[in-house]
């Protein structure tokens, strides 16, 4: 396999195979010149396979989680060993304590569901890149454009259900005079949110990912383990940025009117 090669290329053998990924490039692929500034416009089910092998696990991990509280302990008494069921457990009241701490008590409760299953799904799409023969779906702009645009639709649908049509008086600035510059100044603002969401994700996944598969070209002995714990760190502070940001974008909507 080479650089961006993983074991689902193996699949390439089949004849159907090929047949639904040539259909599916005639139709998905991107032929803009402006989209072809960001990157190479070839199609492939890669990247859709591996999303799905990280969603299985996450949805693996829930049902542990779910099972444990159906043993008769409420999940009140831990495993005597360290596993799955342990790591979720520990990883959402994790992520709970980060919503908490950065929204406030009052809206944890609701909007944990939304950053803990962008924290799952971004984090350990992060993490099977170190995977050799698997490469991150965050480091297409097929996967974060996706999940950026979810963030930006609710981060306004939110808004609007927080303080109703008023909402958008934000965008016109604090006085009838400032409109015609705050207006467009608001609206570029509030583009870029997405943009600057999928745009950081992709470059710094690519880039972990590059890194390390320069090293283990080089050398793939012991070498790259030293780069392997870097990309760690690196997945890690990428998932916690997005969600971050996600949070402030969300509690600037809700909380706009009180300021």
């Amino acid at each position: 396999m080479g650089e961006h090669g993983t074991w689902f290329d193996y699949l390439n053998r089949f004849d159907g195979w090929r047949s639904l990924n040539h259909s599916l490039e005639g139709t998905l692929g991107r032929h803009h010149p402006m989209l072809l500034l960001f990157q190479d416009s070839g199609w492939t089910l890669t990247h859709v396979l591996i999303e799905m092998v990280v969603v299985a696990f996450v949805l693996w991990g829930v049902l542990a989680f779910a099972g444990g509280l159906k043993d008769g302990t409420k999940g009140l008494v831990p495993p005597r060993t360290m596993n799955l069921r342990n790591f979720f457990e520990y990883t959402a009241e994790s992520v709970y304590g980060m919503v908490e701490g950065a929204m406030g008590e009052a809206n944890a409760e609701r909007f944990f569901p939304l950053i803990g299953t962008l924290w799952m799904f971004i984090l350990f799409g992060n993490l099977i890149g170190l995977v050799p023969g698997f490469i991150s779906p965050n480091d297409t702009l097929k996967t974060n454009v996706g999940i950026a645009l979810l963030v930006f639709f609710l981060t306004h649908y939110f808004g609007v259900k927080e303080h109703g049509l008023a909402y958008f008086k934000h965008f016109l600035g604090p006085s009838i005079p400032l409109i015609p510059l705050m207006l467009p100044i608001e609206i570029i603002s509030h583009v870029a949110r997405p943009i600057s969401l999928a745009v950081r994700l992709m470059g710094n996944m690519m880039a972990d990912h590059k890194v390390v598969m320069s090293f283990f070209a080089l050398v793939p002995i012991l070498v790259p383990l030293p780069f392997m714990l870097l990309g760690l760190l690196v997945c890690l502070i990428q998932a916690l940025v997005f969600c971050s940001l996600a949070m402030v974008y969300i509690g600037m909507a809700i909380e706009h009117e009180e300021h």
